[in-house]
């Protein structure tokens, strides 16, 4: 009975670590992965966080947006979201509105025409708001200071930290040419927004 629980167990495990694999190598082989952080940021602590985030929001663009969470994949680089409709928050930094730079990636250029989450990201200007909802029910207001393209293997230390002690909100996506032997774009966009 023993030997057959512990089979059971081991085929469980085996199945779990097998899906969460193929999670993995399914978005890698989907979709390309984000900036690779050059530095890693160690999350906050304390009873004082605020609550997770759980929905973006960006009016001039129709955005309401699912957030999921990732972190670094095998190679380093921040992880993506699942599909395209959802947003990847980058969990190992800041949430939003604490003290940081707190990092969501999302999608655009869907394979077979699919629309996603960051189709329209490009048309942020200065001035436009950005909302993010956390699991209380608390919004946050962002308002975006300024867009940057930034080649794919470039150093992207400034989007995921910052020192000015002032929270801050970065949105991530693809920008330029597919390469089908990379299975890359060629550049990121980055929209930079500050807390209200």
């Amino acid at each position: 009975m023993k030997v057959r629980l512990l089979s059971k167990w081991s085929l469980f495990s085996v199945g779990v670590i097998a899906m969460f694999c193929s999670i993995v190598i399914a978005a890698l082989e989907n979709r390309n992965n984000f900036f690779s952080p050059t530095q890693i940021v160690v999350p906050h602590s304390g009873a004082s966080r605020s609550s997770l985030p759980v929905r973006l929001k960006v009016p001039k663009i129709n955005i309401d947006a699912t957030i999921e969470y990732v972190g670094l994949t095998p190679q380093g680089a921040m992880g993506v979201p699942r599909g395209p409709v959802n947003v990847a928050w980058y969990q190992l930094g800041p949430r939003p509105g604490e003290e940081g730079s707190a990092v969501l990636a999302g999608h655009e250029g869907w394979k077979d025409g699919i629309p996603a989450v960051f189709d329209d990201l490009h048309l942020l200007n200065k001035g436009d708001e950005i909302l993010v909802q956390d699991g209380k029910g608390a919004t946050t207001i962002f308002i975006v200071r300024e867009k940057k393209i930034y080649a794919s293997e470039g150093d992207a230390t400034n989007v995921f930290n910052s020192t000015d002690g002032k929270a801050h909100l970065n949105l991530i996506t693809c920008e330029g040419v597919w390469s089908l032997t990379g299975k890359s774009y060629a550049n990121r966009l980055v929209v930079f927004a500050d807390m209200k």
